[in-house]
């Protein structure tokens, strides 16, 4: 294997032992039963029960102090380099593949949708007969299957911001969704963060595809002639008219059939995956068919349930403000909203100007962001009603006893979870196991 070939005989360390470090630990052990590996942590705790005799640690506090010492560092997204000076080389799960399998690659990236799309594509190639799989940032590191792979074999790959960061090698089949504030606490600014995205066509030649959506500022203002793969605007050369998307002239899809998919923002995610479908020349009426039957996933506007005629949403993927507003107009009739979460840094005034004028009328806020709009809310003097908690309990508590019959209590905290959770995921079990009775308020 060329991946295995152009690792065997370096002196490597892997950085990051999470999910992914462990999945590259096992990777290379299953290839080279001998070969010396440093593992490069925070936690101290790694070392314990480790029984191997060619694996040294470099653990706690000053884990990020030696890296100029190895030929090679695999590293994965979690860790910053922000404030460390690189003098090393710096590789990922990621760029390996990418480097050795680029041609078999559909990339996608973006602030919001990279899940859903990713998987629709999925979907769409899977239900078409194609060997494919769903691998990167939804989730499943691409070492976990990098072995299986043949040549006729189609990656879909999500890839964050994190991921893409150092990454020397760009896809044949790029996508960024779109690009919105977000991530200041791992880059330095803004504008380190849009690069790093933008990675995703960097390193594209003429025989590639870049596919962005042309009505986001953010991204169009990072879109330049520079970029050497062919270029595919989605709202141009994929766009709506009258209730159909088309191809250039060619009509696509309705936009008013049935599909689980709701929102105008999950309308863009479908676009891009009907633009990749036109470049592999599938069957239309399969993709259309595969569109509309998936459904949403989990954490994204998933559907809780109704109980005493009050209809519970869980949105815990909304990460940003404009994911919560999505949220918020695709349901239209949310009365009560749960905010709040990690303070990343970003502007909200925007955001609480917006809910100061909506017709919810419970918001609830969690600490800690859902504090700081709360009290932007209260100086715009509107009549929400602005309620603080301590906690999630509380926040469902308060959302059964003051939501109106008929209507919709949506949580979508427009900030991560780290603050009091481990990720979105654990919030929204514990959402849903409030709703549902299972755990008592």
């Amino acid at each position: 294997m060329e991946i295995i070939d152009y690792i065997k005989d370096k002196e490597i360390a892997i950085l990051g032992f999470g999910r992914e470090g462990r999945s590259t630990y096992n990777f290379i052990r299953k290839y080279l039963k001998d070969k010396e590996i440093t593992i490069i942590d925070m936690n101290e705790q790694i070392s314990k029960d480790f029984n191997d005799k060619y694996v040294k640690f470099v653990l706690g506090d000053d884990y990020l102090n030696c890296l100029d010492k190895y030929e090679l560092i695999i590293k994965t997204p979690g860790i910053s380099l922000k404030d460390i000076d690189i003098n090393c080389n710096i590789t990922s799960q990621l760029e390996l593949t990418l480097e050795y399998y680029k041609d078999q690659i559909i990339g996608i990236t973006g602030t919001k949708g990279k899940s859903t799309t990713s998987s629709l594509i999925y979907q769409i190639l899977k239900d078409q007969g194609y060997d494919v799989y769903l691998l990167g940032n939804i989730g499943i590191p691409i070492f976990d299957y990098i072995d299986e792979l043949n040549k006729d074999t189609i990656l879909v790959i999500e890839m964050s911001a994190l991921q893409l960061e150092y990454v020397k090698y760009s896809p044949k089949y790029g996508i960024i969704l779109n690009l919105f504030e977000e991530h200041l606490d791992y880059f330095n600014n803004l504008d380190n963060y849009y690069k790093a995205k933008l990675n995703m066509f960097k390193y594209q030649d003429n025989n590639d595809y870049s596919l962005y959506y042309g009505n986001n500022q953010i991204l169009n203002s990072y879109i330049n002639d520079n970029l050497l793969g062919n270029k595919i605007k989605i709202s141009n050369d994929i766009y709506i008219n009258n209730d159909y998307i088309y191809h250039h002239k060619k009509k696509l899809y309705n936009t008013k059939d049935k599909r689980y998919l709701l929102g105008n923002h999950n309308l863009i995610n479908i676009m891009f995956s009907l633009a990749i479908s036109e470049l592999f020349k599938l069957d239309i009426d399969k993709t259309i068919d595969t569109i509309n039957n998936f459904k949403s996933l989990e954490n994204r506007l998933e559907l809780v349930g109704t109980y005493n005629d009050i209809t519970y949403y869980n949105d815990t993927i909304a990460t940003i403000p404009e994911a919560t507003i999505y949220a918020i107009e695709t349901l239209k009739n949310v009365d009560t909203i749960i905010i709040g979460g990690m303070d990343r840094g970003i502007e909200y005034q925007k955001f609480a100007k917006y809910l100061a004028q909506s017709n919810i009328n419970n918001i609830i806020c969690m600490k800690d962001t859902g504090y700081k709009i709360g009290k932007m809310i209260e100086n715009i003097h509107t009549n929400n009603k602005i309620i603080y908690v301590k906690d999630l309990e509380e926040a469902v508590e308060i959302a059964k006893n003051n939501t109106k019959k008929s209507k919709i209590c949506l949580l979508s905290p427009a900030a991560p979870s780290y603050n009091e959770f481990k990720n979105f995921e654990e919030k929204g079990k514990k959402y849903k196991k409030l709703v549902r009775g299972e755990i008592i308020c």
